[in-house]
């Protein structure tokens, strides 16, 4: 297995999981947001905020999509080195806010370092484009 190709199954795996727990948000609210492992959730009115979690999950794994689509590896790369202050994020308002330990460090903490590392081995990635490929004819 080649590198492109690591990076391009963890990115996609990546993208298709973080869209399945915005639509999961988006579809119940309430029962998605028990394993986000902070201790009380909104009720009534305040699941508003859960489907606006759903919304920016299904979003960063559009933005992962579309640039993986288009072959903007590097960009990808960036990318996802800036996405991964949502699951750091995430960890910190866990912890912040007397939630579970296990939850920040075990889902959102491993999913930062599962989105930096993804983000790494794609910014390592060398182009593949040789002197001919770049030379114009006019």
């Amino acid at each position: 297995m080649t590198l492109k190709n690591l990076t391009t199954g963890l990115a996609a795996l990546g993208a298709v999981f973080i869209i399945y727990v915005g639509i999961a948000y988006l579809l119940a609210p309430q029962s998605s947001a028990s394993g986000f492992g902070v201790p009380t959730w909104p009720s009534e009115d305040g699941t508003a905020f859960l489907a606006v979690k759903g919304v920016r999950d299904i979003a960063s794994g559009l933005v992962i999509f579309a640039l993986l689509l288009n072959g903007h590896r590097k960009a990808l790369g960036w990318a996802m080195a800036a996405i991964t202050f949502v699951p750091t994020g995430d960890m910190v308002i866990v912890l912040g806010h007397d939630g579970s330990a296990g939850t920040a460090f075990g889902i959102h903490g491993l999913t930062a370092v599962a989105v930096a590392v993804t983000a790494g081995l794609l910014l390592r990635e060398r182009s593949t484009t040789t002197q001919s490929d770049r030379t114009v004819t006019i």
